[in-house]
């Protein structure tokens, strides 16, 4: 065993160690058959592609969706010409029910009642905290430094739901961004979700998820007993997204490496030089 290797070993044996355990689990998550006219969707219902014009690309997800259970996907493609970004809520119309699925989600789905979207917009509508202001990388640093999303009772492990610049050209430049999770919203390989928690009165709170952070409750007061399905309308410049599907639990083998080996090195591409195997070396780079 190498050097490298028994110190891995040792720091996946101390983060085990410190992991709390997340009492739930959520099945995978797909895109529903129903779904706007210029939307292609894979095989697999995981990747959502609007095949021509800029609207009609409006998706849900297959199944409501659980308390805590978040809906990510990550914008694979852009298309330049186009004013607007991906739109993205929840819904308590069922797909299946719609008389046809509307054009737009803002405004014609949200006009039908029931329904809660928002535009991600590169500089999103999240209010720092008071003070929060003037810290910059430092703030960063501090939220991602929990290996938990934590949102009301509900711990999802962070690792996931963070967007990734692939290292090229301009690696010097990028690994900055990439430590301290302030990949543009809108950019490709960001990662934007959705979930709801239920309140003590019976409603519940929409929450978005951008790159790992919690933008706060976007909506309130949605019927926590009515089934809620997601929407993600791949809207004008926002071209193509593939659905993440996202650990609960302890996060896996993989991801505690990635937590271990990043702590100790200064750049993606100082992986190269590491005893270990390809593929641990690609996920930590990329995924």
């Amino acid at each position: 065993m190498s050097r490298w290797q028994q110190w891995l070993k040792n720091s996946l044996c101390s983060a085990q160690g410190g992991l709390e355990m997340a009492a739930v689990w959520h099945p995978p998550t797909h895109f529903h058959s129903r779904h706007g006219a210029n939307v292609c969707v894979d095989a697999s219902r995981t990747r959502a592609t609007r095949v021509k014009s800029f609207a009609n690309g409006v998706c849900f997800s297959q199944e409501p969706l659980q308390p805590g259970q978040i809906f990510l996907v990550e914008i694979e493609e852009k298309e330049l010409g186009w004013c607007g970004h991906l739109r993205l809520g929840l819904t308590a119309h069922d797909p299946r029910g719609l008389d046809a699925v509307p054009e737009y989600s803002l405004p014609d789905l949200v006009n039908l009642g029931d329904s809660w979207v928002f535009a991600i917009t590169r500089n999103h509508n999240h209010v720092l905290p008071h003070g929060a202001e003037n810290q910059g990388p430092a703030r960063l640093q501090g939220l991602l430094a929990d290996p938990y999303l934590r949102i009301g009772q509900f711990r999802i492990p962070r690792d996931k739901l963070v967007g990734r610049s692939r290292p090229g050209r301009y690696s010097h430049l990028l690994d900055d961004l990439y430590k301290t999770n302030v990949l543009p919203p809108t950019a490709r390989r960001s990662r934007v979700g959705v979930l709801y928690t239920v309140q003590p009165g019976g409603t519940a709170d929409m929450h978005i998820v951008i790159n790992g952070e919690d933008m706060g409750p976007s909506a309130r007061g949605l019927p926590a007993s009515r089934p809620l399905y997601a929407v993600v309308d791949i809207f004008a410049s926002t071209k193509s997204v593939r659905i993440i599907q996202v650990e609960y639990g302890l996060p896996s083998l993989q991801t505690l490496c990635r937590m271990a080996i990043q702590k100790h090195i200064a750049h993606r591409l100082d992986l190269d030089g590491l005893d270990l195997p390809p593929v641990l070396k690609n996920f930590c780079k990329y995924e």
